[in-house]
């Protein structure tokens, strides 16, 4: 039985920074989360599409770790989603110089007999429309629910992305959308108006400052990890979220206490990612060395 149902984008990136250019390389949100997923005791199965021309040494990584890659569905004649963007000085500064679609427009998500059984659900950013639709075929009572989106829904499909936030239990965003989405001035209030719209916990990402995680009663808040060179951020937050998921399907159990290690382990894994461009260091990323990270930072956090 799998235990992480992931949905989201395998795809092509092309990354240039103030220094550097990465050339076409392997992204895609379905991608970050389940790398990360799998450095985790868990198993993990993916819903995607990608074109003819997505090598398959792609999908032999994926198997590779571990994740189930035969949700993905690969149209012979058609395209890889592919997106390009450009990053400044400001790591939070990003601009979007070429998205393609491509076989992405006509995604239809079919979840299988066998990903039904997942205990975790993880959303990635997709069309609220797609996540809808993934919603419906599955009992969203027997799951632990994960949301990603961004700000670009909360222009263009604000009440289908509503329909959405209804009907999870965990929502994740960066703090820019979570002021966005809730229409207030601070993370607390923010935190507050976002649980009012149905999930029981709200996730926070700060980037560089960090993450906090909210339910009714209770807060969390913990640094980022302190990463001395940062080489690309793209996929830092499906990192997390892959990180998250697969530290809550390991313990099986999403208290509050659990759910604050979950954001422990997802800051974590997002540190190593942002280290290298794309994938390129969750591809090769060992366990051992992720447990020593987790007690570096322990040693940091702890007064």
């Amino acid at each position: 039985m799998k235990k992480i149902l992931i949905v989201g984008t395998v795809a092509y990136d092309e990354i240039e920074t103030p220094t550097e250019s990465s050339g076409k390389i392997l992204g895609g949100a379905g991608t970050y989360i389940g790398l990360s997923a799998s450095l985790f005791k868990t198993s993990a199965s993916i819903i995607s599409i990608v074109g003819g021309d997505f090598e398959q040494e792609k999908l032999d990584l994926l198997k590779e770790k571990g994740i189930n890659t035969d949700s993905i569905e690969i149209v012979p004649k058609g395209k890889t989603f592919y997106w390009k963007g450009k990053y400044h000085k400001d790591w939070n500064k990003r601009d979007t110089l070429n998205t393609q679609l491509n076989v992405l427009a006509d995604f239809n998500p079919i979840v299988s007999n066998e990903d039904k059984s997942a205990k975790i659900v993880v959303l990635g950013n997709l069309h609220p429309l797609v996540q809808n639709s993934v919603l419906d075929q599955i009992n969203i009572n027997e799951k632990c629910v994960i949301l990603d989106t961004m700000n670009f829904w909360m222009d263009n499909a604000m009440d289908e992305l509503m329909k959405v936030i209804s009907r999870v239990n965990i929502i994740i965003i960066n703090d820019e959308e979570a002021l966005q989405l809730s229409a207030e001035d601070t993370l607390f209030a923010a935190a507050k108006k976002i649980l009012s719209f149905g999930p029981t916990h709200v996730v926070i990402k700060k980037g560089e400052h960090g993450a906090m995680l909210f339910e009714e009663d209770e807060f969390f808040a913990i640094p980022a990890f302190p990463v001395e060179k940062v080489k690309d951020p793209t996929g830092a937050g499906d990192t997390f979220a892959g990180g998250f998921a697969g530290y809550l399907s390991q313990v099986d159990n999403t208290d509050f206490e659990s759910l604050k290690l979950a954001v422990v382990h997802g800051t974590v894994m997002a540190s190593f990612c942002v280290e290298g461009f794309g994938t390129s260091v969750m591809e090769r990323l060992e366990k051992e060395t992720v447990l020593k990270r987790l007690k570096e930072f322990k040693k940091y956090t702890r007064y």
